[in-house]
């Protein structure tokens, strides 16, 4: 592009990613150390893992909120000298990726089951390659500055023996064992899955009051009443203490009766214990425990030795266990049939409305069952404690800081973790005669430094382990995170990262979690064909501003467009009053020394050493939105309206005063000259001060004026040692 017309996105985007990808300035191995008067050598690193996206995805607005704040950071520590490393990689997503291609089977009329597994694994990873790196290619649209030849996938053999490695480790440690215990199963995948694979939904319900013979207690779940073993209460809760370790003999529905009779009362014992997990305040304070289908309730049995009843089958019905009345029901039927039952024999006290979170599967969208089931666990006693003391002994930093509480909180409670799935696509489970495999977080745990070249002592591990940053959503915090720092620990000796950043959650206009099945979803694409993909990061940024929701407003992105052909038209007015006689640096140091400045130039001077300043320390700090924020004032208001109009003034003061002499030409020429290396030199330290934000438009604009054969005001052609150099490795303003 050139000056003569306006800024358009679409014919510069593609070009300069091109061209960034072929200097091969992404690899940190080939960066060469940045342009300036007195360039040093990358003697730093800088190193941080893509937090990487699932086989099945594709770009929404959490990835471009994350990704544009981590590329902020990575092209400015880059152009600060140091060696810097942005590991992209993708995840085998193992649950979301069996759904997918099980779906394109049965568009065929087929079920993985005519397949059988080996078949059905080829056709997994025939979709991956088809399909599963669509995500990356958006992600170049957006500008992400990664090294993509350093590129891992979690199943790629190098990783998976690294899988391994972690596995038989733990195992030969005694801290992998097969056990009996309560889990999230999905009963449409038919697998359990983990805590980070379960959406809360807020829904509306309802509230039943049961009544227990002298006592009346509330539930959302009055099905699960057929596997109560007890009740419970608080110990602090004095209403209910003349009833602890009492059996109370209570009526009870008479499951046994077919349901095409009327529903009938038969006598019970149920007991009453005292445990600190009850919550008095919800309800009455008494809550039934059915150890099969509540993990807290499972919990409570194993501390009090209360016996177990599965009501429920894997496939989300009654099984006999809930009686001849209820057996081969759906959850959902049962709940209408007993609450019906219970109304008839007087046992329902009230019913209210009642809006609570219903945990969900993230993958199918169906309804969680807790169930008990036979499966591997990995002890955690040990492996959180590691991480707690990392995180107290500040090898982690967590930020914003309000998370560290939370993290340790849930390390201090954490369960030994349920490893197995009973899916065809994943990691085996080395060992003899097992058909699980790993859940999909036990291999992302070991990210960080298995990207590297874990188990081996490659040379990628040496210089770049222990990272410097990652960054994640405050939804996998207690997940991910977590795992990453003890599993780094345990396996390398180090904290896996120096700093781990807890971005907001982007939310739409009206504060719900977007979702583009739900229709409350915002495709970065269109965004990006709309706006151009530096006004989409300049509209992300700009909303973001340190609070841990954001309440997504596309206007911004328009904002960004108009910010873009802002800084288009200033550069349009430098290259055309700007000198070509004038060399490119240093300018700032000799300006300030030359009294001819006017005060208008030592105000611009002024304020973009503090920009300099604040815009450099605030993104060290992750204040990413108000960093854009300072530019733009600074840009926009005080360089742009203000200095621009006034250099104006300054370029033609001579016209002004009458008939020239020797003098005053002389004069006029120096201030003429001063006036443009005082603009020159805050025009380009804007730029700098921008590309990592705007790395397209800044890029363009670079290489118009630095590598531009066409004569400028003074009649030469520019300085020719700055041709073919990119702004990305450009020095950071001083």
């Amino acid at each position: 592009m050139n000056f003569d017309s306006p800024y358009n996105p679409k014919e510069v985007e593609d070009k300069i990613y091109r061209l960034w990808e072929e200097s091969g300035f992404f690899n940190p191995d080939k960066l060469p150390p940045p342009s300036s008067g007195q360039a040093v050598k990358r003697k730093k690193k800088f190193s941080v893992m893509m937090a990487p996206p699932n086989i099945t995805g594709s770009l929404h607005m959490g990835h471009v909120l994350e990704n544009t704040e981590v590329d902020i950071l990575v092209r400015m520590k880059r152009m600060k000298g140091f060696k810097t490393l942005w590991l992209p990689g993708i995840d085998h997503a193992g649950i979301s990726a069996q759904n997918v291609v099980e779906k394109e089977l049965r568009k065929e009329g087929l079920r993985r089951q005519d397949l059988g597994q080996e078949k059905f694994v080829e056709k997994v990873k025939e979709w991956k390659e088809k399909y599963g790196n669509i995500i990356f290619d958006q992600l170049k649209l957006l500008g992400i500055s990664s090294d993509w030849s350093r590129t891992r996938y979690t199943m790629d053999s190098d990783y998976s023996k690294a899988v391994v490695e972690a596995f038989n480790h733990y195992y030969k440690k005694g801290w992998i064992y097969r056990g009996k215990r309560v889990i999230n199963w999905c009963v449409r995948c038919a697998t359990g899955i983990s805590d980070l694979e379960v959406d809360y939904i807020p829904e509306h319900a309802k509230l039943y009051f049961i009544k227990y013979g002298p006592l009346t207690l509330a539930t959302t779940r009055p099905e699960t009443k057929l596997g109560d073993t007890a009740l419970a209460v608080h110990p602090n809760d004095k209403r209910y203490k003349k009833y602890w370790g009492k059996d109370l003999e209570i009526e009870s529905i008479d499951n046994d009766l077919p349901n095409n009779q009327p529903a009938k009362t038969k006598k019970i014992k149920i007991k009453v214990i005292a445990d600190k997990s009850v919550d008095p305040e919800f309800g009455t304070g008494i809550i039934k425990v059915t150890p099969a289908h509540d993990i807290t309730d499972f919990e409570i049995a194993e501390r009090h030795n209360l016996p177990s009843i599965t009501i429920i089958d894997e496939h989300g019905r009654m099984n006999e266990n809930a009686g001849l009345r209820y057996k081969g029901m759906k959850v959902t039927e049962a709940r209408e049939q007993i609450v019906k039952d219970l109304e008839a024999i007087g046992l329902i006290e009230k019913i209210e409305d009642y809006e609570h979170n219903i945990a969900r599967c993230d993958r199918c969208n169906s309804v969680i069952e807790p169930l008990p089931s036979e499966q591997w666990f990995l002890k955690m006693e040990k492996l959180a404690k590691l991480a707690i003391d990392a995180i107290k002994k500040k090898k982690t930093i967590i930020h914003p800081q309000k998370w560290e509480k939370v993290l340790l909180n849930r390390l201090k409670n954490e369960r030994d973790w349920n490893i197995s799935r009973q899916l065809w696509w994943g990691h085996k489970i080395p060992l003899e005669g097992e058909t699980d495999v790993l859940d999909t977080w036990f291999s992302s745990a070991l990210w960080p430094f298995a990207t590297l070249g874990w188990p081996n002592k490659t040379n990628d591990l040496k210089k770049y382990h222990p990272t410097d940053f990652i960054t994640s959503a405050r939804d996998i915090r207690d997940i991910w995170i977590a795992k990453m720092i003890f599993s780094g620990l345990e396996f390398t000796g180090q904290s896996p990262f120096n700093t781990t950043h807890i971005h907001a959650t982007v939310l739409n206009k009206e504060g719900k979690i977007m979702s583009k099945s739900r229709g409350t979803g915002v495709d970065p694409i269109d965004l990006i064909e709309k706006y151009g993909a530096d006004a989409t990061r300049f509209g992300m940024m700009y909303q973001n501003l340190g609070s841990q929701d954001i309440r997504f407003n596309e206007d911004a992105m328009l904002t960004g467009k108009k910010f873009c052909n802002k800084i288009w038209n200033a550069t349009r007015f430098v290259k055309q009053n700007v000198n070509s006689k004038i060399p490119p640096t240093p300018r700032l140091r000799r300006a300030s020394k030359n009294q001819n400045l006017t005060e208008a130039d030592k105000k611009i001077l002024s304020g973009l050493k503090k920009t300099i300043v604040e815009v450099g320390n605030r993104i060290e700090k992750y204040e990413f939105g108000q960093a854009l924020h300072k530019l733009y004032d600074f840009f926009w208001h005080e360089y742009a309206d203000i200095y621009i109009e006034t250099a104006k003034k300054q370029l033609r003061r001579s016209e002004e005063v009458g008939a020239p002499t020797k003098a005053s030409e002389l004069a006029d020429e120096k201030a003429r000259q001063q006036t443009q290396e005082v603009l020159i030199k805050v025009h380009e330290d804007l730029l700098k001060l921008l590309h990592p934000f705007l790395p397209f438009l800044t890029e363009e604009i670079w290489g118009i004026l630095n590598n531009s054969d066409a004569p400028q005001s003074g009649g030469r052609s520019p300085d020719r040692k700055r041709r073919g150099k990119p702004i990305m490795i450009e020095e950071w303003p001083k």
